[in-house]
């Protein structure tokens, strides 16, 4: 029996990291496979006639099961223990103890079989052994744990990508000179160079340069900020046209994308593990069994037939046997893969099977609107000229010749509208970038500028405005703004349908949120907010007693991903965010939630007809397994009869998981 190492120290749940696992589960699984067709064979015609003699097929059946119990459960074994000296019973205690009756009670048949043959039925086919349960359920267990691992797993990698928004290195700008240094030895005060395309590697103040930023890991917007000498910065932001030097005002540990990373830790660790509906029940059914078993031995002990204390034994260990889940191993596990492989088929990738299953009792819906609610890019809204005759396409055609050279996102959604409606685009000299203010380029002859919008009453407070001039006059004005997905409307109205409060969460402005609340008929909203301040939000509504969903696409969305019950990220979003949550609509598109819910719903139900089967299979064995109709019949527990139920009861938990594969989303 091999004894857990230090690299098999517990990481969840009391159980080792997925990669100790997994080799365990390929070899219960090859091991198992024959247990069960050597144990069940002989109901099986064309099978049976093939199979050894009892006497060998039950020790070959031992062999296989020693490593499958001790080895490949070994981690079991001890969360059991664990259970019994700490008095809190749970799935490992249930699960162990009927696996570890099968087991000893099997080989003990094997070793004294006269003795026990006094106090059994064993008919044609030997004294009973129970081997196939104890593999089988070990194995299916091992199962379990690894999909929890997994789902464990996904904080790791949130928080890596993360990280990986920091450069390794930072240019150092010492007495005019350059050096690449590694990014823990910059220190508050370094003179650092930032070139375009390259992340901000600390917060710090601008002292000379000017560029747009892209701070969407902070805002969740994808709008730039202009930034020039005075402006701070932060660690992790994506420097986008221009040349930067900083001055460094925070690093490692205290910069904001280090207070963003810890708390995804931080919220990833005050979540409670998932209790699973089998635990709870577990609760109550391991000291009812014990207590039946206990009794059990009492009553043949005291009234049974000589040798009494063989029949107590016998009799008190098949309570045991008849106890152990196997159906009830199955009930949870089936219906939850089965329910992943479905919202695959849909578009919705299940990453925490825990999450499926809290999603069915969620009641409020928190959720980010760029990427999310809308597109997640600037596209033109509206064209309006000044009054001197030019029509909306020809100033748009004179703006969008202009920006064709810039990479600015309002610039290419001007170029990108133009080509839309096939208007020709005039070429363009003398084009001249300024970061935050726009361009200018001389077109036919004129000078065309584009950039902010002069104060105007234009009325499109929740746009972006872009103002465009000839030659020094102001020709009319661009409105730009960050669409709804065609999707979204229908889809929230359907969320209403199923019971849920939404509330949108935007780092964007209060009129742009508010335009979009009412155009959506949300239950509230709250603009201008901080990674930090999402996360405060979901805490808020879950100290309230809310079952709280949180969807979003962003860097900023991760804390509130982790912090939320049910998180959902959009497929078209950041790494961090996907890495952060629990489902993933692959396409984005906010139906996935409106699926999402109904196959949740659908795969609880699932679970709890499973258990109620499970359930009927224990309370009808048990009884027979303590003896009951001894006094009348005569009978015990006859084994054929044991594995006939058992089989069917796990067919009949497996036939209906399997209808999860057909239910309409």
């Amino acid at each position: 029996m091999t004894q857990p190492s230090a690299s098999t120290e517990p990481v969840y749940m009391g159980l080792p990291h997925e990669r100790v696992l997994r080799p365990r589960l390929w070899l219960a699984l090859a091991l198992s496979l024959p247990v069960m067709v050597l144990a069940m064979g002989e109901m099986v015609p064309g099978i049976r006639d093939h199979l050894p003699s009892a006497r060998v097929s039950g020790w070959l059946q031992c062999a296989l099961t020693t490593p499958v119990f001790f080895w490949c459960g070994w981690f079991f074994i001890g969360r059991w223990w664990k259970s019994i000296r700490e008095r809190d019973t749970n799935m490992f205690t249930l699960t162990v103890t009927g696996t570890g009756a099968a087991y000893f009670y099997s080989t003990a048949a094997l070793l004294f079989p006269e003795t026990l043959a006094t106090a059994t039925t064993h008919g044609a086919h030997g004294l009973p052994l129970y081997f196939e349960a104890a593999a089988v359920i070990t194995t299916i267990v091992l199962l379990g744990q690894i999909l929890e691992q997994r789902a464990h797993a996904r904080t790791d990698a949130a928080i890596r990508a993360l990280m990986d928004l920091a450069p390794p290195t930072a240019h150092r700008v010492v007495d005019g000179r350059e050096e690449d240094v590694p990014l823990d030895q910059v220190h508050v005060g370094d003179l650092l160079r930032v070139r375009p395309g390259e992340n901000i590697p600390v917060d710090g103040r601008v002292t000379e340069g000017a560029s747009n930023v892209d701070e969407s890991m902070l805002t969740g917007e994808s709008m730039p900020i202009a930034k020039i000498a005075g402006d701070t910065l932060s660690g992790g932001t994506l420097n986008a046209n221009g040349t930067l030097l900083l001055r460094a005002e925070r690093v490692g540990r205290d910069t904001l994308l280090a207070q963003i990373i810890r708390l995804v830790e931080e919220a990833q660790e005050s979540e409670a593990p998932v209790q699973r509906l089998a635990d709870r029940v577990s609760n109550w059914f391991v000291p009812i069994v014990g207590s039946i078993a206990a009794l059990t031995f009492g009553l043949w002990f005291w009234l049974g037939p000589e040798p009494a204390l063989i029949h107590a034994l016998v009799n008190a260990v098949a309570v045991l046997i008849i106890a152990c889940p196997c159906a009830l191993g199955l009930a949870t596990p089936v219906s939850l893969v089965t329910g992943i492989g479905r919202g695959a088929q849909a578009g919705v990738l299940v990453r925490d099977a825990g999450a499926l299953e809290r999603l069915a009792h969620a009641n409020t819906l928190l959720i980010d609107k760029t990427g999310t609610l809308t597109g997640g890019k600037p596209s033109v809204v509206a064209i309006q000229p000044a009054a001197d005759g030019l029509t909306p396409d020809a100033l748009l055609a004179l703006a969008a010749s202009a920006e064709n050279a810039s990479e600015h996102p309002l610039a290419r959604a001007i170029v990108a509208e133009a080509v839309s409606r096939q208007l020709t685009l005039a070429p363009a000299s003398n084009f001249m970038a300024q970061p935050g203010l726009g361009v200018s380029a001389v077109i036919n002859g004129q000078r065309i500028e584009v950039g902010r919008a002069p104060n105007t009453n234009v009325p499109f407070e929740s746009s972006t405005l872009v103002g465009v001039q000839i030659d020094g006059r102001y020709a009319g004005t661009i409105s730009l703004a960050d669409p709804l997905k065609p999707t979204t409307a229908a889809a929230i109205a359907e969320l209403h349908r199923l019971g849920f409060k939404i509330i949108m969460v935007t780092g964007d402005s209060k009129a742009i949120a508010a335009q979009i609340a009412a155009e959506l008929r949300l239950d509230g909203y709250h603009a201008g907010v901080t990674p930090a301040l999402k996360q405060e939000l979901v805490r808020e509504q879950r100290d309230k007693g809310r079952r709280v969903v949180f969807a979003g696409d962003g860097i900023n969305d991760a804390p509130a991903l982790a912090a939320a019950e049910v998180s959902i990220a959009m497929g078209t979003g950041t790494d961090a965010a996907i890495a952060s949550a629990g489902l993933v609509l692959v396409k984005g598109d906010l139906r996935g939630i409106v699926k999402a819910v109904h196959l949740s719903r659908a795969t609880l139900a699932n679970i709890k007809q499973n258990l109620f089967l499970a359930f009927v299979y224990n309370s009808l064995g048990i009884p027979i397994a303590a003896g009951a109709l001894y006094p009348v019949f005569g009978w015990t527990l006859n084994p054929m009869v044991a594995g006939v139920a058992m089989s069917l009861s796990s067919i009949s938990v497996v036939s209906n998981a399997l209808r999860l594969r057909k239910v309409k989303l």
